[in-house]
């Protein structure tokens, strides 16, 4: 089916811009007066709104005039997420806040076990359920793709019950879910066992099903102190690797390592990186992995930020996820997030912008999303305003007026 919606006061292609380096806003493609022709799920032309509209009359295509300005981005891919969570942390974040050390907050009973005993607790159709719930906010705040991780399962079993909860939850929400496998998020405490044995234990029993079930196609891990090594998780990715699976890491969240692995496995992306120095910095830059600023964590934690000005000004790709989680970012805002890093340094709105729809799309391995340009999919936003700089300035108080997804109104 044929629809075209239009005009468009300022339509950002975010087309014929690099997936590295730093991005000036004059670099930005920013089409007046546009419309954006679509047949069935994709763009099938973004153009000149009256030449659109002589072309649809003619072809009998259904035309959503809009009356006022609007401005339109591609929809937001938050490229790190843990949505799919039983229970809650308050009382973590109220320790923490009160000047508890994490090591405190563990013994306390908090920390990730905490939450792994939460999700533990639910059946499969009550986590669909939550993750339905997290995935249709986002979806209202423009963010269509999002990517979902286990990883508060912590058994084949219980990471098996995450992942069918997830492909449940994307089933039932217009939200694309991209499930990514967390089993190794951290040893659970229940498993008498090694490090190594547990990854042995994961690698074996649970990556055949999630290839023969098609669970997933990512295998995420944290490499940090408290929880693997870098040396621990090589044989571990191997594996993955192996039976064709893609890589993502949790990297340099409070010490250094992660990244290096990322580089070495050809991970997709290296996410967190707030305690990466200028040697793992200039490896990123160097590679096709993407780095993954989550902002989120740090506000929750009250810890650095991602050292993204110098990642781009090296020539590095940075992508921004929201890392919505239960534990360290519970907020969820991916624009409210990225506003404040852009703060905090000083991104420019296109480096912003392309962090948060092609260069996120290049995180997760899609090629179809992020930006608007014939053959892609018809996933945009559209926001009550003249101005697209105005997004940013509102720190995630301006919400779109319509969202997108494969060229239907949500």
């Amino acid at each position: 089916m044929l629809k075209l919606i239009g005009p468009i006061t300022q339509l950002l292609t975010l087309d014929k811009l690099p997936l590295k380096g730093s991005l000036k806003d004059e670099q930005l493609e920013i089409l007046e007066n546009a419309g954006i022709l679509m047949e069935d799920e994709k763009i099938l032309e973004v153009s000149n709104y009256p030449d659109l509209l002589a072309k649809a009359k003619a072809l009998h295509a259904e035309v959503i005039e809009l009356k006022g300005d609007f401005v339109a981005l591609p929809s937001w891919i938050d490229c790190h997420t843990h949505i799919c969570f039983g229970g809650t942390r308050a009382q973590d974040f109220a320790m923490r806040n009160a000047g508890k050390s994490y090591l405190e907050i563990a013994e306390a009973g908090g920390g990730i076990w905490d939450t792994v005993t939460q999700t533990r607790k639910l059946s499969q159709e009550e986590l669909a359920e939550r993750t339905i719930k997290n995935a249709n906010r986002h979806l209202g705040e423009g963010v269509t793709t999002i990517e979902v991780k286990s990883g508060y399962g912590l058994t084949v079993a219980e990471e098996l019950k995450m992942l069918r909860a997830i492909r449940e939850a994307n089933s039932e929400t217009k939200a694309d879910l991209i499930s990514t496998c967390l089993a190794a998020h951290m040893k659970p405490k229940d498993f008498e066992g090694s490090e190594e044995e547990y990854l042995h234990e994961i690698s074996e029993q649970l990556f055949p099903i999630l290839k023969s079930e098609n669970l997933t196609n990512r295998i995420d891990s944290f490499i940090e102190q408290s929880a693997f090594s870098p040396q621990e998780i090589e044989s571990y990715y191997q594996k993955a690797i192996d039976l064709g699976f893609d890589l993502t890491v949790h990297a340099d969240q409070f010490t250094t390592g992660g990244s290096e692995v990322a580089i070495k496995f050809s991970a997709k992306s290296a996410d967190h990186l707030e305690a990466s120095t200028a040697r793992e910095i200039a490896l990123l830059a160097k590679s096709d992995t993407v780095a993954v600023a989550l902002p989120g964590a740090s506000i929750g934690l009250g810890c650095d930020f991602t050292p993204a000005r110098k990642i781009l000004d090296q020539g590095g790709s940075l992508a921004i996820g929201s890392d919505w989680n239960p534990g360290s970012a519970p907020m969820g805002d991916l624009i409210t997030q990225a506003s404040i890093l852009a703060t905090f340094e000083k991104l420019s709105t296109a480096e912003v912008l392309s962090a948060l729809t092609f260069r996120a799309a290049a995180a997760l391995g899609l090629e179809d999303r992020g930006k608007l340009k014939a053959g892609l999919l018809a996933d945009f936003n559209l926001y009550p305003t003249a101005d697209f700089r105005e997004i940013l300035y509102q720190q995630g108080k301006l919400k779109p007026e319509q969202v997108w997804k494969k060229g239907n109104k949500i």
